[in-house]
């Protein structure tokens, strides 16, 4: 069931990529906890471990049931392929490893979630890898920014704390310049309010523990392949263009044309990073998707209505999300995210970072966690958390300034959430 202009959204989010169990008949996914699946005889075997068939080998490398989550991921996000993963980190470095190597770079938003900063920042250095930082709203910066050397441009399409939208066209015109792949952090928007691919994104990455799972039980990450890339256009990507000694001299782009990128994922990512997705968490996420939509509507919902609450709001200086008028993105959202805005925002709160402490302090209904895209809603101050090792620049440049919050509504009675921020706010006011 992966013919996208056949079924709705809310169709595929059910049933793409899931059958019946043909041993039992059993109509929910079952949960394949399995290490090692046996092979039909020694030339079946021979034919998985050349590539030559695709089957069940070792779920380190594939399982029934992450396989199911694979095909639903790839079929609403519009792209050819996918391969799950431990968690949205390993996402991003399972997205750049067959593109880098040692002295390569990536070009990357300002805007990102503090842990992506940190990673590409510090963490991917240790590869030998470098990332240039830019606003991705400054297009020639952007052009700037990509030399010889750049492999990649990154981004979110709601970034991560402030619910900025990234104009994915214009970044996806500057990549195709400069024959390299876009890749797009799709997590705060799900492919129900955003598709990247269809903005002329190559790649896209989730942290499926956030929305797509959306009851905050497991972790996960998920590579979204567009299938539409040349990888053998120019010498710029060996691994996916030029023969691989680990399977005999094969090509993956000429041998597996449009799924180069998830092959290689797999045969040689999963193999040999070993960042696997479990077969319980894959469940998990998998009923997560199949109320994707209905929850995503009412996050919309619930948003728009505390956002304008909060902006009218005198101990409030300002609020990020993009759904409000006032919002330097809002004209972004019909092009971009046209099912709305998100349910991810920042405000900043009269009287600082103390204010700020005390109001997370004060919540009853929001829980203070280091999470987003749970049913339940959320607040964190990113400054004292999640952007606590960035320095004072680093973290305005991401949104996450000393004086602001970021919340994550979720599907709880609006009234309820007013009413619970503007007990908490009094509270920081005093």
């Amino acid at each position: 069931m992966t013919d996208g202009p056949k079924y709705g959204f809310d169709t595929l989010q059910i049933h793409a990529g899931a059958r019946p169990d043909p041993a039992t008949g059993a109509r929910q996914t079952p949960i394949y906890q399995s290490t090692a699946f046996v092979f039909r005889d020694a030339e079946h075997a021979a034919a998985l471990f050349n590539l030559q068939e695709v089957g069940y080998i070792y779920s380190r490398l594939t399982n029934p049931t992450v396989a199911v989550l694979q095909e639903r991921i790839a079929t609403l996000e519009g792209g050819a392929g996918a391969v799950c993963c431990s968690s949205g980190h390993a996402a991003q470095i399972m997205a750049l490893f067959p593109l880098m190597a040692p002295g390569l770079n990536v070009v990357v938003s300002t805007r990102l979630y503090g842990g992506s900063v940190t990673q590409f920042s510090q963490t991917i250095k240790r590869f030998g890898w470098e990332a240039t930082f830019v606003d991705f709203d400054d297009l020639d910066a952007v052009k700037a920014a990509i030399d010889d050397n750049t492999r990649a441009v990154f981004c979110e399409a709601i970034a991560n704390p402030g619910g900025y939208i990234t104009d994915l066209d214009a970044i996806a015109a500057i990549a195709d310049a400069a024959e390299i792949p876009m890749i797009v952090d799709n997590t705060s928007a799900t492919p129900y309010l955003c598709r990247p691919i269809e903005h002329g994104a190559t790649l896209v990455v989730h942290s499926t523990t956030k929305y797509l799972t959306g009851n905050g039980t497991v972790t996960g990450g998920c590579v979204v392949d567009s299938g539409t890339f040349d990888w053998s256009a120019n010498d710029k990507f060996p691994s996916l263009s030029q023969p691989e000694p680990a399977y005999h001299g094969l090509k993956f782009h000429e041998t597996f044309g449009p799924l180069a990128f998830t092959f290689h994922g797999i045969a040689i990512g999963l193999r040999d990073l070993g960042m696997t997705m479990n077969p319980q968490a894959a469940h998990y996420t998998l009923m997560g998707t199949e109320t994707l939509s209905l929850r995503m509507d009412r996050h919309v919902e619930n948003a728009i209505k505390i956002a304008e609450w909060l902006e009218k709001d005198d101990r409030v200086d300002y609020v990020t999300y993009a759904g409000l008028k006032s919002s330097p993105y809002y004209d972004r959202v019909a092009k971009i995210c046209p099912r709305g805005a998100g349910g991810l925002f920042t405000f900043a709160v009269k009287g600082g970072y103390d204010a700020c402490v005390k109001l997370v302090n004060a919540l009853e209904i929001f829980s203070h966690v280091a999470n987003l895209g749970d049913a339940r809603s959320l607040i964190i101050h990113s400054a004292s958390t999640t952007h606590r090792q960035l320095t004072a620049e680093q973290q305005r440049a991401a949104g996450a300034a000393p004086e602001v919050v970021r919340v994550s509504i979720g599907i709880e009675d609006a009234d309820d959430l007013i009413a619970d921020l503007d007990q908490a706010l009094s509270k920081a006011a005093s």
